[in-house]
């Protein structure tokens, strides 16, 4: 490798790390920790994605690709995933669940808006929604879920919509865990960028200035915000008529996940 690259590469990698250690730092996790963490990604990357094409990756060549030695990387490659403590299990099958209610016109109101459901006892209930979004999770599981993210709200005995997005705004563990989806998906758009060809580069764009006021920052803020959240919903309209989860009708082989940040990933 170029000595070039590789200082550009450190010099981002810093970039990187700092707000994520600043994180960790936070949450007195101390270097220790994220070492083996990195060490632990470095084998599983390297086992799952730098093998020579016809061959079994080999603890061996895993060993000198990596650095390590390979009494590490036996022992690295026999613990488990680190777990996320079910967070993306319920972020998902949440997200169906709400993605439905905004969607079906059975859970809609005359002004095409989320109404508000009974627990069960119709076909237009919460438990209803739940058994055709989320299959056979307990709806209760997924009422408790959303109430506290702060989703919806039960009031009077009945179910109401508070936000259209899965936003959550209380759990620090579920706010992590959407943290580490996002960079991860981030930095695999721009890996994808630095790799290919420019005419299969995916979408990356950001618009910044540098010498605005202070004054008109809230201002911005809040403009920014509104039209973000709406340039989200139209992208989620469109993305939601080719998903067979929401859509079963839609036909097609493989299975594929595409969004926007605004950055495109896959």
């Amino acid at each position: 490798m170029k000595d070039e690259i590789k200082r550009a590469i450190a010099a981002a990698i810093v970039r990187i790390l700092r707000p994520l250690v600043r994180m960790l730092l936070r949450n007195n996790i101390p270097y220790g920790t994220f070492a083996d963490l990195a060490k632990w990604v470095y084998v599983d990357v390297a086992f799952k994605e730098f093998g020579v094409p016809g061959r079994k990756q080999t603890i061996s060549r895993v060993s000198t690709i990596t650095g390590l030695t390979r009494k590490e990387v036996k022992r690295l490659k026999e613990l488990p995933e680190p777990d996320d403590l079910g967070a993306s299990e319920r972020y998902n099958r949440a997200g169906r669940v709400l993605t439905g209610w905004i969607r079906d016109p059975r859970f809609l109101d005359s002004n095409g808006n989320p109404k508000e459901l009974p627990f069960e006892g119709s076909e237009e209930s919460f438990a209803r929604l739940v058994k055709e979004y989320s299959g056979d999770i307990p709806p209760r599981a997924i009422l408790d879920e959303m109430v506290r993210v702060g989703v919806v709200e039960r009031k009077n005995k009945m179910i109401r919509l508070l936000t259209k997005g899965y936003i959550v705004s209380k759990s620090e563990v579920d706010k992590l865990d959407i943290m580490g989806k996002d960079v991860s998906e981030l930095i695999s758009t721009i890996y994808h960028n630095i790799t290919s060809d420019p005419s299969e580069a995916f979408l990356q764009r950001k618009v910044f200035y540098d010498n605005i006021p202070e004054e008109a920052v809230q201002e911005l803020r809040e403009r920014l915000k509104k039209m973000g959240e709406e340039f989200i919903e139209n992208v989620d309209q469109i993305l939601s008529r080719y998903d067979r989860d929401i859509n079963p009708s839609v036909t097609g082989t493989g299975r594929k996940k595409i969004g926007l940040g605004v950055f495109y990933f896959e």
